[in-house]
């Protein structure tokens, strides 16, 4: 399946990192279409959806609302179109999370099995 950057807020604390929705974001047509599949044609509820793309289930429904009425190509188009510095500091920002997430989980990794074995294991 082939997803759409979007607008993110990365955070890192403790070790760990949230990703979080900017509240005005501003999603790509594509994007829109995609979720819009995801419930249609893949049998996932809004609210599983929302929850996999950090976007609000009310958005979903509105995004499908403007589906079946064939306007969801003009939901948006107030917004201004995202340059393309700001699609690429997004999907860095993405790439960082990422990595850091999977850098911690190898951290843990390592440190477990660098334990001392219990006793009665090999």
């Amino acid at each position: 399946m082939f997803l759409v950057d979007t607008k993110v807020d990365v955070q890192y604390d403790n070790g760990g990192v949230k990703m979080k929705r900017i509240p005005n974001a501003v999603y790509t047509k594509e994007f829109r279409e995609e979720a819009v599949k995801m419930v249609t044609e893949g049998g996932l509820s809004v609210s599983e959806v929302g929850r996999r793309l950090s976007v609000s289930s009310s958005t979903i429904r509105y995004w499908l609302n403007a589906d079946r009425e064939d306007a969801l190509s003009d939901v948006g188009k107030q917004q201004k179109p995202l340059t393309e510095i700001e699609m690429e500091l997004a999907r860095v920002k993405r790439e960082l999370a990422q990595v850091k997430m999977e850098r911690d989980f190898l951290k843990k990794a390592a440190a477990y099995f660098a334990r001392e074995p219990q006793s009665g294991t090999q």
